[in-house]
């Protein structure tokens, strides 16, 4: 398939198709409801010289002045910005920038009953989150707006007008209970559930007739026979036989305008040059290119991304979990971890490299690159990204996060100081997302010594002598050896090292059982740092006094209290301590 992409000739749409004359071939989905006299009284003088129309077969193969890319995200506010959306947006925003184009965006806000102007503000925010800015849209304004569809109502009227002049559309006056006998006749008979075509070709004088009752009515587009073709840049060619469509319904009876009909409208207006839209919408360019020609504007190219899927391979919902922009952002996700991970869920740059910022994203990103099969979401990978670009903020930065997070959270009294400045750079190597940071420092302040000392792990410390390792700790610490050792990394080093000495150890036969006495654990960071950190938390008072926080003088006295003989008896295993920890 070999096409232009940037101006041009656009992608070729062809509809094939030998001459007849037909009225059968119908639409499927629309039913009528009533329509207003104000609708009624606009469109009364159009109809006094229709006749009848024979059904024509036509070819489509447009062509385009060459022009600058302008390219659309066009959410629905009918809730949050779903992750597969963002995606769309990110697409969009990335072709739009790598090609010197425009960005627009334009929010489809026709469903009246489940539109809120709080969602749309939802997604702008997300969207400004997540650094995709636009040029024409909401808040910005533009030369094709306006930039909702609820304040474009007067220019679906004007082409659905056009459109009916020309003989394209026709009024059909079907109740809601004829469509569905249609859809059950066809049922028995084993077609598709099409319009019938029932006022397809139907007289002046019929029509009239119905008008002067004030039967509500639709407009319908007359569906020529034949099959449709478009090369898409990312599926390549996709066709459909026009027979299994029916003429469709583009104005309801209340006078709204349906989707199919809306967008071709939207994007020819806005010279829109392609639109990258999710996979699901591939049907739609169907009745939308049999629109666009019918009112003689230029195709756009079109290029259908994939869906994002569950781990389970599904469509993502929110049974699967989180699958909101504003969800992540809550949870703690950094803009520039999403924006990096959603790019790589169906496209990568040909390299090894995964971690990529917004500008060289731009600078790589190419739309022939989009796989066209699904992409699975990942959130395991998404957090690990995520503890990527949070640990790679300046120290400084970090801290302040992290420490203003501990306060929020309420672990702490404050939120910044020599403490948190330390237990920051301790603890981040196991922060992937701020919210880990409560995990984290909660685990550092606790001690869950008999649990330890009870599982199976603890089982080779514990016979190790460990009662009398305790014994000559203890009393080190009563003597203020150790409390001493603790003003400093370097202090503490030697008093380890001369502790190990005096009792014929070193290694692990030393670490362990220090470890597991002093922090309640037999793993976790680095334990002199940890230690030290215990030692400043007891002494500042900063831990909040719901947390639990464990001093080292009452670490000391529970330590008194162990009874090790029956601990070295054949004791029962009652947890590991890696589920402890």
């Amino acid at each position: 398939m070999s096409m232009m992409l940037l101006g041009g000739v656009t992608p070729l749409i062809k509809l094939s198709s030998s001459s007849s004359s037909s009225s059968s071939s119908s639409s499927s989905s629309s039913s009528s409801s009533y329509s207003s006299p104000l609708l009624l009284h606009s469109i009364t003088t159009t109809t006094t010289t229709r006749t009848r129309t024979r059904r024509r077969s036509i070819s489509i193969n447009a062509l385009s002045s060459p022009s600058p890319v302008r390219v659309r995200f066009a959410p629905s506010p009918t809730g949050n910005l779903h992750v597969g959306g963002a995606r769309t947006a990110l697409f969009n925003y990335l072709f739009a920038r790598s090609n010197g184009g425009k960005f627009v965006l334009r929010i489809e806000d026709t469903d009246l009953e489940r539109s809120t102007r709080e969602s749309e503000d939802a997604v702008l925010r997300d969207l400004s989150w997540l650094g995709l800015d636009w040029d024409e849209g909401p808040g910005v304004g533009g030369d094709y707006g306006p930039y909702r569809q609820t304040e474009r109502t007067s220019l679906y009227k004007q082409y659905a007008d056009k459109l009916h002049e020309s003989g394209h559309v026709y009024r059909c006056f079907c109740s809601n209970e004829e469509l569905e006998k249609m859809k059950e006749i066809a049922k028995l008979k084993n077609l598709p559930p099409v319009y019938t075509g029932k006022w397809a070709s139907a007289t002046n004088e019929e029509v009239e007739e119905e008008l002067a009752k004030g039967t509500p009515y639709t407009y319908r587009f007359r569906v020529p026979e034949g099959s449709l073709k478009i090369n898409d840049i990312i599926r390549g060619e996709v066709s459909w036989n026009l027979d299994t469509l029916g003429d469709f319904v583009i104005m309801r009876s209340n006078g709204l305008p349906v989707y199919n009909f809306c967008v071709t409208v939207d994007d020819a207006t806005m010279a829109i040059s392609h639109v990258i839209r999710a996979e699901e919408h591939l049907p739609n360019t169907l009745r939308q290119a049999l629109i666009y020609k019918a009112l003689g504007f230029p195709m756009p190219h079109f290029a259908h991304v994939s869906l994002i899927l569950a781990p389970d391979r599904s469509k993502l919902s929110k049974r699967h979990g989180a699958t909101s922009v504003g969800q992540f952002r809550e949870m703690g996700y950094l803009p520039q971890a999403m924006t990096n991970y959603l790019a790589l869920l169906g496209w990568g740059d040909g390299t090894e490299n995964e971690f990529f910022t917004l500008d060289q994203l731009v600078d790589k990103f190419t739309i022939e690159r989009v796989n066209k099969s699904g992409a699975v979401f990942d959130l395991t990978k998404l957090r690990w990204m995520n503890g990527h670009y949070l640990r790679a903020r300046p120290s400084e930065e970090l801290t302040n996060l992290i420490g203003e997070h501990w306060k929020t959270s309420g672990l702490l009294t404050v939120s910044e100081g020599p403490f948190i400045d330390e237990a920051a750079q301790l603890l981040k190597d196991g922060i992937d997302l701020k919210t880990d940071a409560d995990k984290a420092l909660a685990n550092l302040l606790s001690y869950p010594l008999h649990l330890t000392l009870e599982s199976q792990e603890a089982e080779s410390v514990l016979q190790d002598n460990l009662s009398e390792f305790s014994t000559s700790l203890l009393a080190a610490y009563d003597n203020g050896d150790l409390i001493t050792a603790l003003e400093s990394q370097d202090s503490w080093k030697k008093w380890v090292k001369d502790f190990g000495k005096s009792l014929k150890r070193k290694g692990k036969s030393l670490f362990m059982p220090l470890r597991l006495l002093l922090t309640g654990k037999l793993h976790g960071p680095d334990m002199g740092a940890s230690v030290l950190l215990l030692h400043k938390a007891g002494k500042s008072g900063i831990v909040a006094p719901e947390v639990g926080f464990v001093t080292l003088e009452e670490r000391f006295e529970m330590l008194r209290q162990v009874n090790w003989e029956t601990l070295s008896k054949d004791h029962p295993v009652k947890e590991t301590a890696t589920s402890v920890n």
